[in-house]
């Protein structure tokens, strides 16, 4: 009896009776403005989606016409149409992405984009041919699970009044370290790991890409709050530490952008996606506890659900990429989720080397 109390008085209270819909997810959220952040987040998990199906297409496309991979250097990709609408897809996204970083806190936000590898699976499905194995939805389900705890659980988002207090928090001796690691340790992955592991590893340029992007997504959150706090009568954009927020997150997502072309261009959809996915949360809730302080106020309950609730969304993203490759059935899917050994059954980067190969010798004959 005893030993059940602390868990119990973790589990919030029902509803109140007689809610609209609205009300309902305003109270499930926590807020209005976390409600706000969390369609936001939901819809941008849908574009995102999509735009790694078109983008793949794309490159796809690109490689068959006989350019060069992105992988091997080349930039042919940005001669196809399908590639753009892939990119402007992924704008509409990550404007989304955008918006809801100005109303809810990072801890929040970033795990949602579980919703995007249940989609990009469920589009390479249908659009790529990819095959999802029986277990994705068991996969599917756990994030889904996993998102609607981490919202019930969101911490509020700490009052700013202007954006020289989100400056003062980038300044912060301890953050400037992690910026400091970000930039030495991605380095280190550019010119060390990346030459010699790259076509053979997904996670060095997904790291790559994650580990930049958690200093974006603070940026980001930093002019998200400037642009709201100047719709509400105080101008913030025009201030100069919002102008280099604007500079650093252009910088980044170039950096982000050149990288996840690379791993989209060698390795399968779904499992860029996952472990993308994995990474970026793991390095963008680092990087906002360091700086934004968003477990300062939170109850050990709070917190502690919202852990189990990112475990969950871990879990149901390995599960997706764990088994893309395995063998039909559960007990296969099984397996392959407890094995170690790489599945050797054609990965997808193996047809497109043979495509580059292809690409190659086609050119040589012209030639």
């Amino acid at each position: 009896g005893g030993g059940m109390a602390p868990l119990a008085a973790m589990i919030p209270p029902p509803p109140p009776a007689h809610l609209s819909m609205r009300a309902e997810i305003e109270w499930l959220a926590g807020s209005a403005d976390n409600a706000r952040g969390v369609a936001l987040a939901l819809s941008s998990s849908l574009f995102i989606g999509a735009s790694f199906i078109i983008k793949k297409k794309g490159l796809l496309m690109s490689v068959e016409k006989g350019g060069s991979s992105a992988s091997a250097g080349g930039f042919s990709y940005l001669r196809q149409p399908v590639w753009w609408l892939g990119m402007l897809t992924m704008i509409g996204g990550e404007s989304a992405n955008f918006i809801a970083y100005a109303y809810a806190p990072a801890i929040l936000v970033t795990p949602l984009g579980a919703a995007t590898i249940a989609a990009s699976a469920v589009f390479a499905r249908f659009f790529l041919g990819e095959d999802m194995h029986i277990c994705g939805i068991a996969g599917i389900l756990l994030c889904t699970v996993g998102t609607v705890v981490l919202v019930r659980f969101a911490p509020e988002e700490a009052p700013v009044t202007s954006v020289e207090e989100v400056w003062s928090m980038a300044m912060q001796p301890v953050f400037r370290a992690y910026v400091c690691f970000v930039l030495s340790f991605t380095l280190a992955l550019v010119y060390g790991a990346a030459p010699k592991y790259g076509k053979t590893h997904v996670v060095v340029y997904v790291a790559i890409c994650s580990m930049i992007g958690s200093l974006s997504v603070m940026a980001l959150r930093g002019i998200g709050i400037a642009a709201k706090l100047t719709m509400r009568g105080s101008d913030q954009l025009r201030k100069r530490e919002t102008l280099f927020f604007i500079l650093w997150v252009g910088c980044c997502i170039a950096t982000q952008m050149n990288y996840l072309n690379k791993a989209l261009d060698t390795f399968n959809t779904t499992m860029v996606s996952s472990v993308y996915y994995v990474f970026f949360t793991v390095c963008t809730v680092t990087a906002s506890m360091i700086m934004y302080k968003d477990w300062e106020n939170q109850t050990p309950g709070s917190i502690f659900w919202q852990v189990v609730a990112l475990l969950v969304n871990v879990a149901g993203v390995h599960i997706l990429s764990g088994t893309r490759d395995s063998a039909p059935g559960c007990r296969a899917g099984l397996r392959a989720l407890l094995s170690r050994r790489k599945s050797e059954e054609k990965p997808e980067y193996t047809h497109l080397c043979a495509c580059d190969d292809d690409a190659e010798q086609q050119q040589q004959q012209q030639q």
